[in-house]
């Protein structure tokens, strides 16, 4: 026989637990399907042990066998189940210390004793130096699984949570568990495709469409144009980002700066990027924080007003022309205030575009 462990153990809510890398155990799952309710190893990897103190410390000892030592019947409780470790084990209490018990990964037996438990359930936590008012003994020993046990029962206490532990239903099976684990992955999927059939408006783009990620922002004001930007050709695109930044200047009132009005006649004209007019020197600079005001709109973002004119022109030469018309349509929407607007603007524009 070998001690791994003797001394007081700190219980909180009338619990401790035999842990080895599993989950945390909780009460009714860890004596599913047992005849016992101070012993539950129904989860994998732990041993859930039921004291009759609610808080403070009790006397505690753990004691490893080759064999199965003698029943000691000066004990009042005595009940047995099944354990295997799955790693590191130690015992703890619900937010105190622990203490490591060298365990091997094998099969054990587990014999949990206990003795004044309805004392203990009446009693207040004990004072600093005040003996313990019930005590508890783990033996384990390597043996192969079997049932749980009720060996010995006087107390109330433990008759109550005997009773309890025989109306947990069993654990369900690997074959249930199974089941139960696609069952969940089709609910969440089938949730997974309500919220995302939701945010496209009840109809579901094309995969392309959803790929560019701000695209959804257009739901609100005009799902069908998603599709009509979809099928539209690349020239069209073009156009549509041209003329989104152009009106996002006017409704700003930066069109009327020379070097942007310049600009945009260049973007009209099919100028190459680097062919544009560059913005004056001292343009960005700044000497305080950057707040947009501007009488005949504003772009709502901490952005001076000719760096949004500056990044909306160049919105409009993306590599792919659906992102340049989906991101300069969403900078004017900022710009204008009204995405409606701004849409029924851009279908009499493009009245092909439906």
């Amino acid at each position: 026989m070998r001690t791994l462990m003797s001394g007081p153990a700190s219980v909180h809510y009338g619990q401790l637990y035999v842990q080895s890398g599993g989950r945390d155990p909780e009460l009714p799952e860890s004596f599913a399907g047992h005849q016992n309710g101070l012993c539950g190893a129904a989860v994998e990897g732990t041993l859930f042990l039921v004291t009759g103190l609610h808080t403070g410390d009790v006397g505690f000892g753990v004691e490893l066998y080759d064999d199965a030592p003698p029943i000691d019947d000066s004990w009042e409780e005595i009940v047995e189940a099944s354990f295997r470790p799955l790693g590191e084990t130690f015992l703890t209490g619900f937010d105190s210390g622990y203490w490591p018990l060298e365990l091997e990964l094998v099969d054990y037996r587990a014999r949990y004793c206990g003795w004044g438990m309805d004392a203990g359930h009446q009693a207040a936590p004990p004072e600093d130096g005040e003996p313990p008012v019930d005590r508890y003994l783990l033996q384990l020993w390597p043996a192969p699984p079997e049932p749980d046990r009720v060996i010995r029962q006087t107390s109330a206490q433990a008759a109550y949570w005997h009773d309890v532990a025989r109306k947990t239903p069993p654990p369900p099976t690997p074959e249930q568990r199974a089941e139960l684990q696609r069952a969940r992955e089709r609910r969440e999927a089938e949730e997974r495709e309500a919220r995302n059939l939701e945010s496209w408006g009840g109809s579901i783009p094309s995969e392309r469409i959803q790929d560019k990620y701000m695209s959804v922002l257009l739901v609100q004001y005009d799902r069908p144009l998603l599709d009509d930007l979809d099928r539209a050709t690349p020239e069209t695109l073009v156009r549509i980002a041209r003329w989104a930044a152009r009106r996002g200047c006017v409704a700003t009132g930066l069109d009327r700066t020379d070097w942007i009005a310049t600009r945009l006649d260049q973007m009209d004209q099919g100028l190459g990027p680097r062919d544009l007019t560059a913005p004056p020197p001292g343009t960005f600079e700044t000497d305080g924080p950057i707040l947009v005001s501007t009488s005949g709109g504003a772009w709502p973002r901490h952005l001076s007003e000719p760096l949004q004119a500056l990044t909306v022109i160049d919105s409009t030469y993306d590599d792919d022309p659906l992102d340049a018309a989906i991101d300069t349509l969403l900078r004017t929407i900022d710009a204008v205030g009204n995405g409606h607007q701004v849409i029924t603007e851009l279908r009499q524009a493009f009245p092909d575009l439906s």
